[in-house]
């Protein structure tokens, strides 16, 4: 355990409290989206994440957790609605517009499960 140090501010000693450093991980969209929640409406668990150096792991994890079920949210939801690859090659309008609607519902489950909880 690191011994505390003061510095004088006027009459008062004020500890000089440092933040653990944290490995440089890198923070994709749903991170950046997870900790500007946890910021603003979870604040006790921001902080907590924060001064014990485990706020980068925790959103590098939640980034991947969500990159993972949206990949398989997005092949769940292609299978169930016959969004295919012959669908793809015979109307691709089509096939833009229906993948686009599985993305903002895969995207949906994501952001209620994974990142705003």
């Amino acid at each position: 355990m690191s011994e505390i140090t003061y510095s004088r501010q006027g009459d008062y000693l004020i500890p000089d409290l440092t933040l653990p450093t944290e490995p440089e991980l890198p923070l994709g969209r749903y991170a950046l989206m997870h900790r500007d929640y946890l910021e603003k409406h979870k604040r006790v668990t921001y902080l907590n994440l924060l001064t014990s150096g485990r706020l980068n792991g925790h959103l590098h994890e939640v980034e991947q957790t969500a990159l993972q079920r949206l990949e398989l949210l997005m092949k769940q939801l292609s299978a169930e609605q016959g969004v295919t690859e012959e669908l793809k090659e015979k109307t691709p309008m089509q096939w833009v517009g229906m993948m686009n609607n599985i993305r903002s519902q895969a995207e949906e489950v994501i952001l209620t499960e994974l990142i705003y909880k």
